[in-house]
């Protein structure tokens, strides 16, 4: 694993790192992880664009004087492969909640579901999921949800550069996506449900690319915590 730190104190001046998110990790979970591993050293981590649990993938993290450019690494496009499934939906859009409403799928065409990706390009408008991070009032979206209160969603705009099939074995559809930040792959899959009078929710969702930084790029992030332990022990030691 190729680092760009040779000291603790790197950390300290500034190192953007790049890691490849686990399932059903939190952001905040890998940003734990590493402040944990600094310990006893206070140190700033935060990260540049949050994954939902069931996402993996590319997660920037910045450490140290590097925290300051966190909003400049967060404004950059992304790019996402995933696999929705058409003929059902769930609450959350995602497998975070069960299947509800249900659909036929037989009728459906590749032509038809390659053809529905064109009105998804460009500069749209979507609304956030109902279970999302959104904060309104001070309390964030997710936590109405779960109690059962109607939220008002605001639209926000969004640009999706790209937006291809890649695969489809119904009722799974694989798809590739740029797109500009703030945009919810997971309303993007609902809305193309819609759009195909049938209904979809994304089972699997992967962030490749973030600027240009790339997944290929990153490090896991068990192994980077070991690395900066033996760090630790080495500078100790030393």
């Amino acid at each position: 694993m190729s680092t760009s730190f040779q000291s603790i104190q790197d950390f300290a001046d500034g190192q953007l790192l790049l890691i490849n998110k686990p399932l059903e990790w939190t952001s905040f979970d890998v940003v734990g992880k590493l402040r944990n591993a600094f310990k006893p050293l206070k140190l700033k981590v935060g990260h540049a664009g949050t994954l939902d649990p069931l996402a993996t993938g590319l997660l920037i993290i910045c450490t140290g004087k590097m925290t300051k450019q966190i909003d400049t690494f967060q404004a950059e496009e992304k790019e996402y492969t995933g696999t929705m499934v058409l003929g059902a939906t769930t609450p959350t859009y995602d497998l975070e909640s069960e299947p509800e409403a249900k659909f036929d799928t037989n009728h459906l065409t590749d032509e038809q579901i390659k053809a529905a990706c064109a009105q998804f390009t460009g500069d749209i408008q979507q609304y956030p999921p109902a279970h999302s991070a959104i904060k309104i009032d001070g309390e964030r979206l997710y936590e109405k949800a779960r109690r059962g209160e109607d939220v008002e969603l605001r639209l926000r705009n969004v640009t999706i550069s790209e937006f291809e099939i890649t695969r489809i074995a119904l009722p799974e559809v694989d798809f590739r996506v740029v797109c500009s930040k703030g945009t919810y792959i997971r309303s993007l899959v609902n809305d193309f449900g819609k759009a195909l009078n049938n209904g979809a929710y994304m089972s699997a969702l992967r962030r490749t690319r973030s600027g240009n930084y790339r997944i290929e790029d990153a490090h896991e992030i068990l192994e980077l915590v070991s690395a900066i332990r033996d760090l630790k022990t080495a500078e100790a030691s030393g």
